[in-house]
């Protein structure tokens, strides 16, 4: 029986209780006192009942003191018969933990454990999918890491175990540099993430389009030597947050809006109203079903995009976070012309 169905009828005896109760309280008074007094006119105990007539004023409240009790017990008993279900439904709930995430409850039914049930599942269901994304994230920057270290490694073996000449020494020293540098900026991009997820420090009003401007100068050459085409398109918009980090979510976008695209193509930034930001390359062809993926660490196209730029697969990862971090939203899609289409939307300021 469903707890609704088990408190309805607790309270429809209840009523009946509180409808009879005075009367069959009144008809046992009645019987009582009836039956002592003839118990008492007999000649042969009626001596026996001299001591206890001055009892006789308090005998209704004893009775109704007793038939007190008596409902506190039945009101008891009824309350653990109505919330027998829930403790019913507490021993599956002990059983989840990290050792079985693939635990569910699956109870079926309509009533309200039913659908505190499906409402434990599906919280238990984000749960995994967040551990899930926790473990994989930690393998993979665990392998990003790995990588590189064994290159190291066996760079500085090779360079100790044979002398070298002077042009192998200065490939093995620009070898082991450019290694070091793709772990710096490996490692500068898990403290990003780290530290967009914390949340944000302070909040204030800031002048996005002003932001734009200043990273698109600041990405100038790089565009330049890439062959990439600049555009922008930027209307005065203020959004509250924090500067430091939408400047690394604007220079993570432009930065993959120019790494990812072709020579000759085009890069276009615009900040508007709704979205707040746009930045649109003409890249290779994004296939839609790739998209979402994209926005994962370390996850990337294709393995032709893998060593372009030195990337460690964070950029969209770190963007993704700072949204959410300032309580946005991004999304992206596949260009027209190609390419990738990101859209952010940002709250404005009031």
């Amino acid at each position: 029986m469903s707890p609704r169905r088990r408190v309805l009828l607790v309270g429809a005896l209840a009523l009946l209780g509180g409808y009879w109760l005075p009367g069959l309280g009144k008809q046992l008074l009645a019987g009582v006192w009836w039956r002592a007094q003839a118990f008492c006119d007999l000649q042969t105990v009626g001596a026996v009942c001299e001591p206890a007539r001055p009892l006789i004023p308090v005998l209704p409240g004893l009775i109704e003191l007793l038939i007190l009790l008596a409902g506190v017990f039945a009101v008891w008993g009824a309350a653990r018969w109505c919330l027998r279900p829930v403790r019913d439904l507490a021993d599956p709930i002990a059983d989840l933990g990290p050792q079985n995430l693939g635990h569910r409850i699956r109870r079926g039914g309509r009533d309200e454990l039913a659908r505190l049930a499906r409402a434990i599942d599906d919280m238990m269901d984000r749960v995994t999918a967040g551990y899930e994304g926790q473990r994989r994230f930690a393998a993979n920057a665990s392998h990003e890491l790995r990588t590189p270290l064994a290159v190291q490694r066996t760079l500085i073996e090779v360079g100790m175990a044979q002398s070298l000449t002077a042009e192998q020494l200065d490939l093995l020293t620009a070898q082991l540099l450019a290694t070091n540098e793709r772990n710096e900026r490996l490692i500068e991009g898990l403290l990003a993430l780290s530290e967009s997820d914390q949340g944000l420090r302070s909040s204030t009003p800031q002048r996005l389009d002003e932001i734009v401007t200043t990273v698109l100068a600041a990405y100038a050459d790089r565009a330049a030597e890439a062959g990439v085409t600049v555009e922008s398109r930027l209307a005065p918009r203020v959004v509250p947050g924090e500067r430091v980090l939408l400047e690394r979510l604007v220079g993570n976008l432009v930065e993959n809006g120019i790494k990812y695209n072709r020579p000759g193509g085009r890069l276009t930034v615009t900040v508007g109203g709704d979205p707040a930001l746009t930045v649109l390359n003409t890249g290779q062809a994004v296939p839609g079903e790739a998209v979402a993926g994209l926005f994962e660490p370390f996850r990337r196209l294709a393995r032709d995009r893998t060593n372009q730029g030195g990337g460690a697969g964070l950029g969209l990862a770190i963007a993704r976070s700072i949204t959410q971090a300032h309580d946005g939203i991004i999304a992206a899609r596949p260009g027209e012309d190609g390419g990738l289409r990101v859209d952010v939307q940002l709250p404005a300021v009031r």
